[in-house]
Order: structure tokens, then sequence, then C-alpha cells
């Protein structure tokens, strides 16, 4: 079982940068249930992502400290070209297959890097290292809002770009598991368990089956999320209400350079959680 005291060290308060966007758009008809984003929209992330493969830069002397504790004797730059490839071969191989946008398990990608089977021993050195190099901390008024809707009785999940270790940042940094703070179980949806990831539509679709199964209708399911491709592109695609998270500029994603994004808009645009209780009625 992982502990927090594997990451206390970690444990930075990070601030929301503001953009320049603000608060505008508006909802038609009732939301019955609400899907969030993760990194960048629940919780600040230090390098806007969690997709490792696109991380440039490092702390080289913290890594190199880190290689030391696990007794790993390779040196950092080897370590993280290792790392890049490794995730570039798989993703390779996975499109070969027809998968879209591919999405690994990080804890088989290192224990490959590290010729280590000691699952205890990689998920440890994985958590460490992500947290290194991607700090997250929850963004302002994340918990106050989770347990608004889950007050007010309104569904709630989570379509998201994550690794095994993600579902422990609740617990850590918000102090309540997953399920306390009202997620269901069956729209908790994280790409590395189905090996795709956002922006393929995929996930959205998985969720858009398991609600109907709910009987919830795609058009009174709202996705919130801070980027323009990966979030509210397939969510309109999907038939979801958008709402653009733009209350960091680390993490928002205009993506206007894209072609499916150059005619895009979100329903609503929100610089902070709260604003959400101004469109829906969950404020506890």
């Amino acid at each position: 079982m992982l502990s927090k005291n594997l990451i206390s060290n970690y444990i930075t308060p990070l601030n929301p940068i503001p953009t320049s966007l603000k608060k505008t758009g508006k909802i038609d008809g009732k939301i019955k249930c609400i899907l969030f984003d993760i990194y960048g929209t629940l919780f600040i992330s230090g390098s806007g992502d969690i997709s490792i493969a696109e991380k440039k830069s490092h702390n080289i002397h913290l890594l190199e400290q880190l290689l030391l504790k696990y007794d790993i004797k390779r040196k950092p730059h080897i370590i993280l070209d290792d790392l890049f490839s490794a995730i570039k071969k798989k993703h390779d191989e996975m499109r070969g297959k027809g998968i879209d946008f591919p999405e690994v398990e990080i804890d088989r990608i290192w224990t490959s890097i590290l010729e280590n089977n000691d699952l205890d021993f990689i998920r440890r050195f994985a958590v460490e290292f992500e947290m290194l190099v991607n700090p997250v901390y929850p963004m302002p008024h994340t918990r106050e809002l989770l347990f608004a809707c889950k007050d007010s009785k309104l569904l709630t999940g989570i379509i998201s770009n994550a690794q095994f270790y993600t579902p422990y940042l609740f617990k850590w940094l918000l102090g309540s598991d997953m399920s306390d703070l009202g997620f269901h179980d069956d729209l908790i949806i994280f790409s590395y368990k189905f090996g795709y990831a956002k922006p393929s539509i995929f996930l959205f679709q998985l969720a858009a089956e398991r609600l109907k199964n709910m009987n919830i209708r795609e058009n009174s399911v709202l996705y919130i999320g801070n980027d323009m491709l990966k979030d509210v592109y397939p969510a309109k695609k999907t038939g979801f209400k958008t709402a653009l998270f733009a209350g960091d500029s680390r993490s928002l994603r205009m993506r206007k350079d894209d072609p499916k994004c150059k005619n895009l808009s979100a329903d609503i645009i929100l610089t902070d959680l709260t604003q959400l209780f101004d469109f829906m009625d969950c404020k506890s």
C-alpha cells in the first residue's frame, strides 16, 4: 500500500496563475451528471498535464538523488532517454493495433526499464518520480465543489489521462478517497486502464454507454476540462455539454492552431471551480 509519507517531501502548495479569460456562457437544460478532468482542472499540475513523454525539463540534481535513494546505478539523462523511448515504442506498437491515442501503464514501463519485477519497489519509485517532475496540488475549491455536488445528490465521475497513482492523490491531498468525495465507481474512467488516452473519443463513449445504463442521456451530462482538444472536442463529439476550465495558465490549452479546435467553443467557461454554482443548482 502506498502511503502519503512517500510524497510528503514533494507536497508544496501551488497557486493557480490567472488567465485572461472570463466566466461566460450558459447551460441549457437540466444537468444530471458532471464528469471532470483531473490534471489542470481538479488539481494544479506543475507541468500542466500528466503526459510524461512530453516533459522536457527536469531537476537533474533531484533526480540524481532519487536514483541514489533507490540504488539505481544509471545517470538521470540515460533514465529519461530510456523512459521516453520506451513510451514511444509502446505507443507505436499500440497504434499499429488501431488505437488512435495510446496510453501506457507506467509501472510496466518502469519494470522494463529498471529490469526489476518487484511491483512495490517499481510503484514507489514511479510515484516519487512523478511527484518530482510533475508536482500537483488541489485547485482552489476542489473539495468544496465535490462535496457540494455530493450533498445535492448530483452524479459525478472522472474521464482523465491518469496512471495507477492518480486515485491516491485524492486521499493524499484532499484527505478523502474518491468514493467519499462522491465519484460513482462506474464513472471513474482512467486512461491507463483502457489503453486509450484523451483526446480519443473512446473514453467518452464508454462513459456515455455507462450513463445510458443509468438512464442518463448525453445532453444532460456536463464535462469539465482545461484543454480544448483533449477535453472539449471529444466531449462535444459525444454529445455532452462542455465547460472549459480556464483557471490556471499553466494548464489552459486553447489549441487555436489545431483544425479540430478552430471553430470550437465550450458551452461555458469557468475561471474558478465554484463558478459552476452560478450555472447549476449544486450549492451546499
